[in-house]
């Protein structure tokens, strides 16, 4: 059985970031859920002000058929207008290399991913 999808999302304030939590692999009504929490959290700050940092160190690697939508999600991360787009994941290389892949077609060129323990 897979691990359903789960995500969290704080915005700090002081620290100029949004921190979000992702892991497990996402349904199609678990990505609509992520999207309208984003939506509602960025109605509420300014993103080019702030870093979007996120823990993937969970994240399962992204299947051939949910790729599109990555990259979709990708393109809105470009859209929002973040100073930066920083992702930790574990040492995977095969999540490294997919993250990097989407990133790089959506044009999300201030993406970065580092390797956390």
């Amino acid at each position: 059985m897979q691990n359903t999808g789960s995500f969290t999302m704080k915005v700090n304030q002081a620290e100029k970031t949004i921190d979000m939590t992702v892991s497990g692999t996402f349904t199609p009504e678990k990505a609509q859920e992520f999207i309208k929490e984003y939506q509602q959290t960025l109605s509420a700050i300014k993103p080019e002000e702030f870093v979007l940092q996120f823990d993937c160190r969970d994240l399962s690697v992204v299947s051939q058929d949910l790729a599109p939508n990555l990259e979709n999600v990708m393109r809105m991360y470009k859209a929002s207008g973040f100073k930066k787009v920083l992702v930790g994941i574990q040492k995977k290389p095969i999540i490294k290399m997919q993250l990097n892949r989407l990133a790089r077609s959506a044009g999300l060129d201030n993406f970065e991913v580092a390797e956390i323990y």
